[in-house]
């Protein structure tokens, strides 16, 4: 018994070891797996993430391509300006300095539109408006500089971009209006409608003919940029702009007093003539009127066209009682 017990306990020992051998065995390969699968999921995972965000981006940078696009409209080349420039510029011959300014503007696109010359010697000058593509703005002005020696110059700019957009918009809206009205009047059935619908889209239509020629007027000012130039002969004296102030407006109104009593001058010597020759005669005529009724007292009873009876007056009957 104690044999049987003996070897009962010897196979429980081995299977025992074999046991624990092979936990140790499944522990170790298990705890190489689980290292594996446990570094290859972050790995994987950190790839996704990376790759992640490499798609974001991909995918954002459209957008932001496409919002770069957008905010391109807000810069200076996209937006609604007008230019207008100022020159002054002396020369030594006025006239070939107009032809050549002329010139320089036809080859950019855009053409003279005043033109005011004075060929005295002693005071020779010439003032040019002209109208030329915006985008030639600065080339014209730096041309116009190089005729001559620039004395004066001024740039200005209005940003009229936000009153260009609204006008689109305003423009828009008018137009749907229109449309509208007309279809309206296209089914009107009675005299009435007829005739209120009629009114209505004649003013729709006025107040459209009026948006649209202030988008032209827009459109002509900013493609078409405007610099007036005056070139003066070396002689000329300069045109100088005046500023706010009690001298200048005491200038002005002596200015404007001579030229009032000018004009009252010449409105006399206009009309002296007249009175000479109608006031003598007419008062002439007033005095000896005055004279005759300074000689005849007033009262006085007028002298009877025939004789006059001699002797008293006769005396009036006596009048008898009742």
């Amino acid at each position: 018994m104690r044999i049987r017990d003996s070897r009962r306990r010897g196979l429980a020992a081995a299977g025992l070891l074999v046991v624990l051998a092979a936990g140790a065995c499944s522990s170790d390969g298990g705890g190489t797996d689980n290292t594996g699968s446990a570094a290859q999921p972050p790995a994987v995972a950190g790839g996704d993430a990376a790759g992640g965000d490499a798609g974001a981006r991909d995918q954002d940078a459209p957008q932001k391509a496409q919002s770069g696009a957008g905010g391109a409209d807000l810069r200076v080349d996209q937006r609604a300006i007008i230019y207008t420039g100022t020159l002054q510029v002396r020369v030594d011959d006025v006239e070939r300095a107009a032809r050549e300014a002329s010139t320089a503007v036809t080859a950019a696109g855009g053409f003279v539109g005043g033109d005011q010359r004075n060929s005295d010697s002693a005071d020779a000058r010439a003032e040019l408006t002209l109208r030329v593509p915006a985008a030639r703005f600065t080339t014209v002005l730096e041309a116009l500089t190089r005729l001559g020696e620039q004395e004066r110059r001024e740039v200005r700019t209005e940003d009229v971009t936000e009153e260009t957009v609204d006008l689109d918009a305003r423009i828009a809206t008018q137009r749907a209006r229109v449309d509208s009205a007309r279809r309206l009047l296209a089914r009107a059935t009675s005299i009435t409608d007829l005739v209120t619908l009629e009114n209505e889209v004649g003013r729709r239509e006025a107040d459209l003919a009026s948006l649209e020629a202030k988008k032209r007027r827009l459109d002509d000012l900013t493609a078409l940029s405007t610099i007036t130039v005056t070139f003066l002969g070396p002689e000329a004296a300069a045109v100088e702009e005046e500023d706010l102030g009690f001298l200048t407006g005491l200038r002005g109104g002596w200015s404007a007093f001579l030229g009032t009593l000018q004009v009252a001058l010449t409105v006399l010597g206009a009309v002296l003539p007249f009175v000479v020759a109608i006031g003598v005669p007419v008062g002439l005529v007033l005095a000896l009127a005055r004279r005759r009724g300074r000689r005849t007292p007033p009262g006085a009873p007028a002298a009877p066209d025939g004789p006059v009876p001699s002797g008293p007056p006769p005396v009036p009957a006596a009048r008898s009682g009742p």
